[in-house]
Formats: structure tokens, sequence, C-alpha cells
């Protein structure tokens, strides 16, 4: 069964259709009371590292290294196992990553959506190895193809 994962801004109004709302911002959001967030989880141990989150400071020219770079940081083993862990919940009902960013587009949010909602290797094994299916130079998912000028491209890869 596919992963059903969304991504949404933690201070919108929550929704029926939310399923588990999970932030995943290290940072507890400016001017949001916790009995507001309607938080079911709160991992901050999928949210990028603070030197990565600060470099990036959400410049649209940075997001494909800002996702090479998360990605790779997600490869560690804590995160990885969370990742798995919240990819076991959505196969089962919604789940909805929240975060305080203006543009959860270029959020960590939607790279964690990607990650999550990435088909599971033919091969099978632990559910906790979807960032293996993300290309640490381009960011895109791997069986669909790299992105033009990745050198993960023309090694192989």
């Amino acid at each position: 069964m596919a992963a059903d994962v969304r991504i949404r801004r933690v201070y919108d109004a929550p929704s029926p259709g939310d399923g588990v709302r999970v932030l995943v911002d290290r940072v507890w959001p400016r001017g949001l009371r916790k009995a507001d967030a309607k938080l079911d989880e709160w991992a901050k141990d999928l949210a990028p590292s603070t030197g990565l989150r600060v470099w990036y400071g959400h410049d649209p020219a940075k997001f494909s290294e800002f996702r090479r770079r998360y990605i790779t940081e997600l490869n560690a083993p804590g995160p990885r196992k969370r990742l798995g862990e919240v990819h076991a919940l959505a196969a089962r009902r919604p789940v909805t990553l929240l975060t305080a960013t203006r543009d959860v587009g270029i959020s960590q949010a939607a790279v964690l959506a990607d990650l999550l909602g990435a088909e599971e290797n033919e091969a099978g094994g632990d559910p906790a190895c979807w960032a293996n299916l993300i290309c640490a130079e381009c960011g895109a998912v791997v069986s669909e193809g790299h992105r033009q000028g990745c050198t993960a491209q023309k090694q192989g890869s």
C-alpha cells in the first residue's frame, strides 16, 4: 500500500483528513501555543540540523543543495529509524507533516513527503531505508531518472 503523506503549515487549522499530525521542525513554531497545535507527534529528530537550517534560510535558489544535504543527514541511523516509523504509520493511515515554513514546497516537509511517498525498493528490505531511493546529488527519485547535469548519473548510479 502506498503511503498517504501530506504537507501543511502548522498554523493552518486542522482538517478531518489530516490523519496523524506530525510536526517536523526542530524549533517550536513562533506564536503557537502547544495546546493549539493539535499534534500527534513532534518529530524533532527528522528535522534538519541547526547548521543546515541556518545555512539554507529557505532560499529557493539553495533548495536543491539543501535537499541533497538533508537527505545525507537523514541517512544517519537515528533519523533513518524514525523515517521508517513514520513511513509505517503512513502505510496504515494518512500522515500530515507540519512545518512553520511559509513555502512548504521548499521545506524539509516536502523532502520528507517525497521520501515517504517513494515506492518500495523492489528487493524489499527495511522500511527505514527510503532515503537510499533519492539521489544525494540531484535530489531526484532514482527510479524516475536523475536530473539533467547530475554527476551521479554519469557515474552510472
